[in-house]
């Protein structure tokens, strides 16, 4: 009965969020539900919501989403981004560069309107060698990567404060995944099609383009060094990134006044708040302790079946509903998950979400190349399938499923 009360609350979110209600107002309203079926005392119910408003790891979470914007804001100011583009073009004078690598980069920033600078990218590089379908997938799929990964991300951040994962463990678990994600969009999507070479002049001067290149992305590349090799924390290396960008670049206080305002995103923060209640009305009601046994007695692994969940729940829900739902079940349901299993769920929700009409930059992306969204996710189809194909295979090599 416990599981069926948790398949009910799981139902409720989809079915919420495939009728476009808000993800906070789902997760709410999934809370309430849980608080309501699993009988949980009221003072009990008023001590989740307060440990979840309240702790750390949810304030420290919507510390670094601030920070982030307001880093991203002062890069955009400065032109950063662009820069680095350009210093990337020129340095490589690569077709391939242009199409695949100027949208990763791209990417670093999780903001939706870096979509259609991507896009002009990769039309600019591709004209004449690809149409508008291949143009829109090609963009779309390369500017993601980094979302499959990148500590910048609301949901990759969601997903390491749940299982209290530190981010450079997780970064570098990725990278495998994360070349495999990048091999298959250049298989799939320029292989064939379009030429790596340019036909225009290399352009000298490499150092400087590397400088370029650098200047342009160094307050990203530095923050991920410090999570990675230093193990810091990802508000404090953020936040001291910032402090020194504001120094190097001769911002004045006026420049960044807008940006206080500006960068609290409160719809964003509102979804954290929520799920981290629900997270707590989860761990309240028993129902995470009682699926190992559960688990235990179907026949295809528990991974596979979290996998399978993780998919398709991303594709109706998005990545944080599916994020705040599962991952504290999937990470007590299956023996020994920890990092491996983490790795695998967060790399099926990448994927999947390269397939969901709610992931608001495959709607823009369509837009912007004037496609219908449904051909883009047929043509995305192929990466996505291959890089799964791999996620699984990389799973059941690192735990040692075969022996």
């Amino acid at each position: 009965m416990i599981l069926i009360k948790l398949l009910a609350v799981f139902l409720l979110v989809m079915a919420m969020v495939a009728m476009h209600k808000p993800i906070y107002l789902s997760v709410t309203v999934a809370a309430a539900a849980t608080w309501l079926l699993y009988g949980i005392d009221p003072s009990t119910g008023l001590g989740c919501i307060v440990k979840a408003c309240t702790s750390w790891s949810t304030i420290s979470l919507i510390v670094v989403m601030y920070i982030v914007t307001f880093l991203q804001k002062m890069m955009g100011k400065r032109g950063a981004i662009d820069r680095a583009q350009k210093g990337l073009s020129a340095l490589f004078n690569n077709r391939w560069v242009n199409c695949a690598a100027a949208p990763i980069f791209l990417g670093m920033l999780p903001t939706p309107n870096a979509a259609f600078i991507a896009g002009d990218i990769v039309r600019s590089s591709s004209e004449g060698y690809l149409d508008h379908e291949a143009m829109a997938v090609t963009t779309t799929y390369f500017r993601h990567v980094s979302e499959s990964f990148m500590p910048t991300y609301s949901a990759i951040l969601l997903a390491l404060t749940l299982t209290k994962t530190p981010a450079g463990d997780f970064v570098v678990a990725m990278l495998p995944i994360v070349a495999c994600v990048i091999f298959s969009g250049c298989f799939w999507f320029l292989r064939g099609k379009v030429p790596t070479e340019t036909g225009e002049a290399s352009v000298g001067n490499k150092p400087h383009h590397l400088k370029e290149i650098f200047i342009g992305l160094w307050p990203i590349l530095v923050i991920i060094l410090l999570a990675v090799v230093l193990k810091m924390e990802i508000y404090m290396a953020a936040a001291m990134i910032l402090v020194v960008y504001f120094f190097v670049h001769k911002f004045s206080f006026d420049e960044i006044k807008p940006y206080f305002k500006a960068s609290f995103q409160g719809k964003l923060m509102l979804n954290t708040f929520t799920v981290m209640i629900f997270k707590e009305f989860l761990t309240a009601s028993g129902a995470i302790k009682a699926l190992p046994d559960f688990f235990a007695g179907l026949p295809i692994p528990p991974f596979m079946i979290f996998m399978l969940i993780f998919f398709f729940g991303t594709i109706v829900s998005g990545s944080q509903a599916i994020i705040s739902l599962c991952i504290p079940v999937a990470m007590a349901s299956v023996p020994g998950a920890g990092l491996p299993l983490l790795v695998l769920l967060m790399g099926t929700t990448y994927a999947a979400n390269q397939l969901s009409p709610t992931h608001i930059c495959l709607t823009l992306i369509s837009e912007y190349f004037e496609i219908p969204l449904g051909t883009l996710f047929r043509r995305t189809i192929p990466a996505i399938a291959t890089t799964m194909v791999f996620a699984v295979g990389y799973y059941m090599v690192w735990t040692g499923f075969f022996a």
